[in-house]
């Protein structure tokens, strides 16, 4: 199997994508640290591994409080002497119309989404570069590729994790270290649950688009495939995934379908 025996640290690993993520890799050999804030999921997500539940790690960890991202890395290297993997998974979406959402929203979700992401990959990489290899994954959006109503942050979030990987894919280019950038489309998870509306309050509903989503289970099989195969990019979902090849090679009908389609 071509996980076994790999330390995978994935973040937003208490539900959704991440959860499924950890069932996969474990199934599959692998030893998982599992991250998020939420310690008491985590315990759940840890105990449905079943058998495999001794390959499942708890290590809670809040992507808005940074400062202590470095002594986590060293725990994970003092205890399991590398990481092969680290998966981002952990992410905060948004409800919102820009001219309703708050600059200080507009902060946290790039806090979450952004600063957290570089700042736990800055904590890794020092430790993949020193033991001569490593793969980073981390997850985007389709909105990463174009705007979309009720997404500016969140977009905007997304679109700066593809320039600051794809500079950093480059900058690493011959050190054995590979970047994989996951494009989820609409899958079914707790992310519309979750997302922030201009107040910084939770949306608390699952989107009827999010409900009829791509199911996490399938997308988590196609995040293990692309990291095997080391993709740059791989587009993960459903139909809604033409609306990127759309807004590439046909803006004018991207456009229209862009002003039609209910973003809730």
């Amino acid at each position: 199997m071509p996980f076994s025996k790999k330390i995978v640290w994935i973040t937003g690993a208490s539900s959704g994508i991440g959860e499924a993520l950890v069932y996969d890799l474990v199934k599959q050999g692998a030893t998982v640290i599992a991250s998020s804030r939420n310690e008491k999921k985590l315990q759940q997500v840890k105990k449905n591994c079943g058998e495999n539940e001794n390959s499942c790690h708890i290590l809670a960890l809040d992507m808005e409080q940074q400062d202590n991202y470095p002594e986590l890395a060293e725990k994970i290297i003092q205890t399991y002497k590398k990481i092969d993997i680290l998966l981002h998974v952990a992410g905060v979406s948004q409800r919102s119309s820009d001219e309703d959402i708050s600059l200080e929203t507009i902060r946290r979700i790039f806090e979450i989404n952004f600063f957290g992401t570089v700042a736990l990959t800055k904590a890794v990489l020092p430790y993949m570069k020193a033991q001569g290899y490593g793969h980073i994954a981390v997850t985007s959006s389709i909105v990463g590729k174009f705007g979309f109503p009720m997404r500016s942050a969140y977009s905007a979030s997304k679109h700066a994790l593809h320039g600051y990987f794809e500079t950093l894919r480059a900058e690493l280019h011959g050190k054995n270290i590979s970047i994989t950038i996951i494009i989820p489309g609409r899958v079914n998870t707790a992310i519309s649950d979750n997302a922030l509306t201009g107040d910084g309050k939770r949306w608390g509903k699952r989107d009827a688009g999010q409900a009829g989503g791509f199911p996490a289970e399938k997308a988590s099989k196609n995040i293990l495939k692309s990291i095997r195969k080391k993709k740059k990019e791989v587009l993960v979902g459903g139909k809604d995934l033409i609306m990127v090849h759309l807004k590439r090679f046909f803006p004018g009908i991207f456009w229209k379908i862009v002003h039609r389609i209910n973003p809730t």
